[in-house]
């Protein structure tokens, strides 16, 4: 059993080796050692995690097997059970999704003038922007660009990314911080307003703007405060379970439910932009998650049912360090800033075991060898973890700087009787970050016409991997090109007249000509928490 003096005991070790520590700096990997450290311990090498889809546009592909039985599952509806000639709601663009993808894009499309709806299956701000916390990244100092902010991310993407979206995403970056800015966003600023920037994993340069270590809070506060203010109608506790089509398959608005009454409603749209977020409440490969609670996956399903492709499912992002200990907070997000602001992961026998900005997917590749094949992981009583000695950040850079930096981390451990300015805390991967999604071009546009994604249920973007704060811009630059090319669309096109939901039966033919006997309801909209009898 589990006791907390052993804990401490070893954490004695941690602190006895300080000092030497500090003064450590491994190398990093080189490119070949990296590979062969994935393939050996990354989950997403995990090939018998995997299942291969029979049905759908990406029929042949794999995908985590999770994830398969809900593309692959059966809608919650049928084409009777609603009537598409009586639309409950009519608007121009509907937004499905109130993270911070789908508030930049409601903020941008009401800029346009056309009439602009949310709906979202919680409410306004419950997603998983609201649960980032080191920082946003954009390159805006004189030593920094968009040029190597392009080859960083692009590289630590494993160059799989599209490169006509990661162009977007860096060149578009300043001006996103700014309009932040404008808006009221409390970025870490110097006494004289230049703004304070920081190392991220795999960044060549400082260009980490964050609020503290509750960045995405601060974003989401300002963004969903922006479109309250514009009087853009928000339906809460509303989630989407079909997308509506025209007769010429073009998207025309959605199928809604009352996610208390479970009563359907019928909106019509010209345009639909989906920014449902991630997949992490999914537990893929039974890893716990950073994610918020609605992060189940429902925009893959909604595209995927009508004809929008996939790309890179088959990836997502294993947060190196999510908290390990104790069990109120496993799985928690302990953010990359701890790590970039001086402290360094550390082993059973109080040695530094890698350099602690590698790339995410190393990182947490690394930290799982020295759990597993070294053997060399702290047993918790929920598992295997690895310190990160968090109070070498003051020993390095003075006293008070966790309280000034991370205060929000400082505060989460301190609930449960942990200081970490003098203990260090116990990490191991949690799963954070859906790398791919849909298939979308520059503009945002899905391979279905009308029909816009935003945000993390986005693929392409990031490549095999993403960086630390680029997450935060993601939503931020294609939240609002969505936001902006979906209302001048919408504003070229007529209200859909026909609309329908053969796509059902359509994909339901598909399945059972494919042999595919599958009962569960999807989109899953929340996570399956009951306690089973045993």
């Amino acid at each position: 059993m589990y006791k907390i003096d052993k804990l401490n005991e070893l954490a004695e070790i941690v602190a006895e080796k300080r000092a030497e520590n500090a003064n450590l700096e491994p190398r990093r990997m080189t490119a070949e050692e990296k590979d062969t450290l994935l393939a050996a311990f990354h989950p997403d090498y995990k090939q018998d995690e995997f299942t291969v889809l029979s049905a759908g546009v990406n029929k042949g592909d794999k995908v985590p097997s999770q994830l398969a039985e809900l593309l692959q599952g059966k809608s919650r509806i049928s084409a009777e059970d609603v009537d598409l000639n009586k639309p409950d709601y009519d608007t121009d663009v509907l937004i499905i999704g109130g993270g911070g993808a789908g508030a930049s894009a409601a903020i941008e499309a009401d800029e346009t003038g056309v009439k602009t709806m949310i709906v979202t299956k919680l409410r306004i701000g419950d997603a998983n922007t609201m649960m980032a916390e080191g920082g946003i990244q954009a390159a805006d100092k004189p030593n920094d660009s968009p040029a190597i902010h392009y080859i960083d991310a692009f590289g630590g993407g494993h160059f799989a990314a599209k490169p006509e979206l990661v162009k977007n995403l860096v060149t578009k970056a300043p001006s996103a911080i700014q309009w932040l800015n404008k808006l009221g966003v409390e970025f870490d600023k110097e006494p004289d307003g230049t703004m304070i920037t920081t190392h991220g994993g795999g960044t060549s340069r400082k260009r980490m703007h964050a609020a503290k270590d509750y960045s995405g809070a601060e974003i989401m506060r300002t963004l969903r405060d922006e479109v309250l203010n514009r009087g853009i109608p928000v339906i809460d506790f509303t989630a989407a379970v079909e997308i509506i089509l025209d007769e010429n398959g073009k998207a025309g608005g959605a199928v809604l439910m009352n996610m208390e009454t479970k009563e359907l409603l019928v909106a019509r749209a010209k345009t639909v932009i989906i920014a449902t977020g991630g997949a992490g409440r999914l537990h893929y490969q039974g890893f716990p998650t950073s994610n918020h609670y609605g992060a189940t996956a429902d925009g893959l399903i909604l595209g995927y049912r009508v004809g929008a492709g996939l790309l890179y499912a088959d990836t997502l992002q294993y947060h190196p360090t999510g908290t390990g200990y104790p069990e109120q907070i496993f799985g928690a997000l302990v953010t990359e800033k701890v790590r970039s602001l001086g402290a360094k992961l550390v082993n059973i026998d109080g040695e530094v075991f890698m350099h602690p900005l590698e790339t995410r997917d190393v990182t947490a590749a690394s930290i799982i060898r020295e759990c597993t094949e070294r053997n060399k992981g702290i047993d918790t009583g929920l598992g295997k973890a690895v310190w990160l000695d968090t109070p070498m950040i003051e020993y390095k850079n003075g006293e008070g700087t966790i309280e000034k930096r991370i205060p929000a981390m400082m505060r989460m451990f301190g609930k449960y009787g942990i200081d970490i300015r003098k203990e260090p805390i116990l990490v191991y991967p949690t799963l954070h970050y859906q790398n791919g999604g849909l298939n979308i071009s520059v503009d945002c546009s899905t391979d279905v016409e009308n029909l816009y994604a935003a945000g993390e249920v986005a693929g392409g973007i990031h490549g095999r991997n993403r960086l630390m704060g680029n997450s935060l811009l993601d939503v931020i630059v294609f939240g609002r090109d969505a936001g902006k090319n979906a209302a001048m669309k919408a504003k070229s096109i007529a209200i859909p007249e026909k609309l329908t939901l053969a796509h059902i039966e359509k994909f339901n033919n598909e399945l059972a000509q494919a042999g595919i006997e599958n009962n569960t309801a999807s989109p899953m909209l929340l996570p399956h928490y009951a306690r089973k009898s045993k």
